[in-house]
């Protein structure tokens, strides 16, 4: 598939995907859905695509929300106006649809995504922040549902994925309010992982997924999964699903290469001396 607005840069092991309308701050029209549908579906079967980034064109947008001049997708044409037929609606409510702005909906992704916060992070543009794991942003983004003028809802995530990373209260204040929290603030609360100077959350972000895309997959991804699909649920039931992703990913030919590196001290974490591998790590 041609893109025309998004842009999808490969590095290795590393997906980069752009949203590539700064004329208008990034917002996403109905040829943007489609094209964000199309790229997360390649990332998501390409099993050597191990992490990726989530970022917007331009030094003033991560992504305003949906593009409203052109409507929002719930019809063919887009229009916001024109009410779907009630089958659409059925379908959407019963999550058969992507999502309104892309593929918001898809909760299956289990490898690792960082989003590079490089402005505004609005309405949709904020659901998709939330859609990442770990959210670098830079000093002047800025993150807020401002979709409250419009009496537009959140359709992308953001009613459920917003209070799952900075607890229910916060996200009530930002999402009944509509106020505009700048990096500081979204630091503090937890929605920014962490603030970068203007112009570097890219390479912030790069800097991290090549890191993790260097480390053995296989847990990385039973461990999100169990995490993801364990939140919210009683502790017996996530507890459950922590075993059985568990023993999916430690009864595999990596985890006993990883046995034997530990064993033989074949990795830098345990080789004395030399630099440590790990960030933060204790050696005795």
């Amino acid at each position: 598939m041609s893109y025309t607005q998004i842009e999808v840069d490969r590095r290795g092991p590393v997906t980069i995907i752009r949203f590539d309308r700064p004329e208008v701050m990034n917002c996403i029209g109905l040829t943007t859905h489609h094209e964000l549908v199309h790229a997360w579906d390649a990332f998501r079967d390409d099993d050597e695509a191990r992490v990726a980034i989530i970022t917007g064109a331009g030094d003033k947008a991560f992504c305003a929300g949906g593009d409203l001049t052109g409507g929002v997708n719930l019809t063919e044409t887009g229009d916001a106006l024109q009410r779907p037929t009630d089958s659409v609606l059925a379908s959407h409510e019963r999550g058969e649809q992507p999502g309104v702005l892309g593929p918001s909906r898809w909760t299956d992704i289990y490898k690792p995504i960082i989003a590079a916060v490089n402005g505004v992070a609005y309405a949709g543009g904020l659901e998709w922040a939330c859609y990442a794991d770990i959210r670098i942003a830079e000093e002047h983004a800025s993150f807020g549902v401002t979709c409250r003028r419009w009496n537009i809802g959140l359709a992308d995530g953001g009613t459920q994925r917003l209070p799952r990373i900075v607890g229910m209260g916060r996200a009530m204040d930002l999402i009944l309010t509509g106020r505009v929290i700048d990096a500081e603030e979204a630091h503090r609360i937890g929605l920014a992982n962490e603030v970068v100077p203007k112009g570097q959350g890219l390479a912030r972000a790069i800097e991290l997924a090549e890191f993790i895309a260097a480390l053995p997959q296989g847990a990385i991804r039973s461990d999100k999964e169990a995490a993801v699909r364990g939140f919210g649920k009683p502790l017996d039931e996530g507890l459950r699903i922590e075993a059985q992703c568990f023993h999916r990913s430690f009864f595999h030919p990596d985890t006993m290469e990883g046995l034997r590196r530990f064993r033989e001290r074949d990795h830098p974490d345990r080789k004395a001396g030399g630099p440590a591998r790990t960030p933060g790590i204790v050696r005795g």
